[in-house]
């Protein structure tokens, strides 16, 4: 995928939910900023594989399946890398759906949602 259909993709996710989120353009990709939830039911995913908890996979509405990207809880300061292998989520105000191992790295767990940023790594 393109850089240029990377952007418009980000700019779609913008159009959705233009209150909970922000982007700005940097020399490594797009940044989205927005509130990330994480989830743990055993599920299928809609790339097709079965959700595992403890892969470091999530949730997002609109990047294309396979996407890597950084995300960084704002609260700490912890990062991961994640692969987009699910649609979601669902609920409003939130930008991305973190699979358990994902969550507890960056440490929340416990609060169940954490303010943080979404870097595009690759497509």
């Amino acid at each position: 995928m393109t850089a240029r259909a990377l952007g418009l993709a980000l700019v779609l996710v913008l159009v959705g939910c233009h209150r909970a989120t922000t982007t700005q353009r940097t020399t490594t990709g797009n940044v989205q900023r927005g509130t990330a939830s994480w989830y743990g039911e055993a599920q299928m995913t809609a790339s097709g594989e079965r959700f595992d908890p403890r892969a470091m996979t999530a949730a997002h509405r609109t990047l294309p399946l396979g996407t890597r990207v950084r995300v960084t809880n704002t609260r700490n300061g912890r990062s991961v890398i994640v692969r987009i292998n699910d649609r979601g989520p669902y609920s409003k105000g939130r930008v991305i759906d973190l699979s358990r191992a994902a969550a507890a790295q960056l440490g929340m767990i416990d609060a169940g949602l954490a303010p943080v940023t979404i870097e595009v790594l690759h497509p």
